[in-house]
């Protein structure tokens, strides 16, 4: 079997992307961690799959599968790549689009400056969203470390650190991110570090994948929980430094999407032989 893909990454957040307008194979779990395999496969944090549009109000369809198989309904980073994919194949005319996930609607556009932005899903922190299943949420305890929880289309757990690089990511993700009785989807886990008004470092293990260098939709999930615990102050854009780069992730608050603006880049192109 011949499958064309092409190989995309934001802020080091790599992806296999797959054009569904043209027959696939079964994306059998088996199949995707065979293509995302590092030494063996491709390699990639997520594969994405771009397909016709799902319903009249969007352009595009969009699927997410992580490294390890599973099917996620956000990401953030990969939005991006996907929008620059449909614009640089030339399947939209338009420098805006509509997308639909499993989880969400979302709008993309290409700016000036050769940048993606991203209208987000808005910020919800209702226990049922994640799922979240425990008494004391939106707050979840660990470790004796309190997490906000919060979904942007994915779960997402979020605790503020003194200092990102010394916080036991590599403990806590494998730890939370997985299905568990209070968590019954597993979650992102996100530690941010606020280091001025409009300016935040970021470190997040993906359900799925681990820790990867940038994580969009983690960013994002920083941001929103920040800004609701009045920790940020609303509709100003705040820099997020995550390993791999920078966003600029802007919320209003309240039930307004938010915005996240980054880097997508277009690596090479191939056929992959399963």
């Amino acid at each position: 079997m011949n499958l064309p893909f092409v190989k995309m990454q934001a802020l080091g957040n790599d992806f296999v992307v797959l054009d569904g307008h043209q027959p696939l194979p079964p994306l059998e779990p088996n199949l995707l961690r065979a293509l995302a395999d590092r030494r063996l496969g491709v390699g990639c944090d997520q594969i994405l799959v771009v397909d016709p549009p799902p319903s009249p109000e969007a352009d595009f369809g969009y699927r997410i599968f992580n490294a390890d198989g599973s099917a996620v309904g956000q990401c953030g980073n990969g939005a991006r790549c996907l929008a620059r994919y449909v614009m640089q194949r030339g399947l939209t005319q338009s420098p805006k689009i509509r997308i639909q996930t499993a989880s969400t609607f979302m709008r993309a556009e290409l700016c000036e400056d050769g940048l993606v932005s991203v209208q987000m899903a808005v910020p919800d922190f209702a226990p049922e969203a994640l799922p979240l299943r425990r008494e004391t949420a939106p707050a979840y305890a660990f470790a004796d470390q309190d997490f906000w929880a919060v979904s942007m289309g994915n779960p997402h757990l979020v605790t503020q650190v003194e200092d990102v690089d010394r916080a036991p990511l590599e403990q806590w993700g494998p730890q939370l991110s997985g299905p568990s009785a209070d968590l019954p989807e597993g979650a992102n886990i996100g530690v941010v570090q606020v280091i001025g008004p409009n300016h935040v470092r970021l470190r997040v293990y993906e359900r799925g994948a681990g820790e990867t260098p940038a994580c969009g939709s983690g960013a994002c999930a920083a941001v929103a929980c920040l800004v609701q615990h009045a920790l940020l102050e609303p509709d100003r854009p705040v820099t997020v430094a995550l390993r791999g780069g920078s966003l600029s992730i802007r919320w209003a608050g309240g039930d307004r999407p938010l915005w996240m603006t980054g880097p997508a880049q277009w690596v090479f192109e191939g056929t992959w032989r399963a």
